[in-house]
């Protein structure tokens, strides 16, 4: 017998929501075959219109009446879940909190056999590894390549930032801050991703020695103007480079009576010599670090960041010098710089 339909104003708005917008074909054809009788048109004319049978309509007429507009996601195949929520809850806290180590197993990672052999030593419960994988997917984990990140924090992370954000926020005017840091040119250029043919993996051509330049950079934190001391040819991220930069700062920055550096905890900036250099300018320089493993509260990281991303990554420049040119040349041209990261210091803004 057939089972008409007939929808009141909020089914009806609910299935076309779902024909119009679900990810799913087969809820937006299931939608589409209701709303289609609710406007009065015959079991016969749906299923020529929607090319399927009046089996198929009645099938989902009797599941609409049962249960509703929910009813039309259907229901998954297989075997009821035979295990309580409380493994799946057991098994995702494992893998979400603790190490296989943890347990006595030598692995860096779970997988899961790794969690059938525990359920079965922990609980003497035995499970297939498709079972723990259906049970982590239910948890909402999925197996994918993680993202490496700087680490460990400092323990001192805030107080060090605190300290950092008292200096900004009560800076008088003859004195300025600036933040400090390295970075290196290559010939050998960094490798990012460009448009090409399809089909046709693009090249880029590499020199066969790679050559090195390293540039110290100050942001100035008002007016984001950055201030660049080259180093000589071979010459590496070292204590010399770091003092040619202070005398750099001294000499572009007359106009303050002191100047406060902030930068990274690398030993080319805490050196005896770097000490020494400090004791006979302490009436113009004073040296403060950041936080360790702290990239992210150094605004001129996202300056060194850009300058990869736009002119080192897939560079054709045949020779140091000619990169160097056009290093400068960009950083003449974007000079000075919004100072990205204020937010880590908003309290002193």
């Amino acid at each position: 017998m057939a089972h008409s339909v007939t929808l009141d104003d909020g089914q009806r708005r609910a299935l076309l929501d779902r024909y119009r917008k679900d990810h799913d074909p087969e809820v937006r054809f299931r939608s589409h075959l209701l709303l289609l009788l609710d406007d009065g048109h015959t079991w016969a004319t749906v299923a020529t219109l929607l090319f399927c049978s009046s089996r198929t309509i009645d099938r989902w007429v009797k599941r609409f009446h049962a249960e509703g507009v929910e009813g039309l996601s259907g229901h998954k195949p297989g075997r009821p879940f035979r295990f309580a929520a409380e493994w799946v809850a057991v098994v995702v806290d494992w893998v979400k909190s603790q190490k296989p180590r943890d347990f006595g197993f030598l692995r860096s990672r779970w997988c899961c056999e790794i969690v059938v052999l525990l359920m079965l030593r922990e609980f003497d419960l035995e499970v297939s590894r498709e079972t723990v994988r259906r049970w982590l997917h239910q948890g909402g984990l999925v197996y994918r390549r993680p993202r490496p990140t700087v680490g460990p924090t400092d323990a001192e992370r805030e107080t060090k930032l605190e300290k950092l954000r008292e200096l900004i926020a009560g800076l008088p005017e003859d004195e300025t801050v600036v933040f400090q840091d390295e970075v290196d040119i290559n010939t050998n250029p960094k490798i990012g991703s460009m448009w090409m043919v399809k089909g046709h993996q693009a090249k880029v051509e590499t020199p066969g020695n790679n050559e090195k330049r390293y540039l110290s950079g100050s942001i100035h934190w008002r007016t984001g103007q950055v201030f660049l001391t080259e180093g000589a040819p071979k010459q590496g991220r070292d204590t010399a480079l770091f003092l040619k930069h202070l005398d750099d700062l001294r000499s572009c920055l007359r106009r303050y009576r002191k100047i406060h550096i902030i930068c990274d905890n690398a030993k080319c900036h805490a050196s005896n010599d770097v000490a020494v250099y400090l004791y006979e300018h302490r009436e113009r320089i004073d040296l403060h670090f950041l936080p360790a493993y702290s990239p992210d509260c150094n605004p001129i990281e996202r300056v060194w960041w850009n300058l990869h991303d736009q002119i080192t990554r897939n560079h054709q420049c045949k020779s140091m010098e000619e990169l160097l040119e056009l290093t400068f040349t960009w950083l003449g041209s974007r000079n000075p710089f919004k100072v990205e990261g204020r937010s880590v210091y908003q309290q002193a803004a």
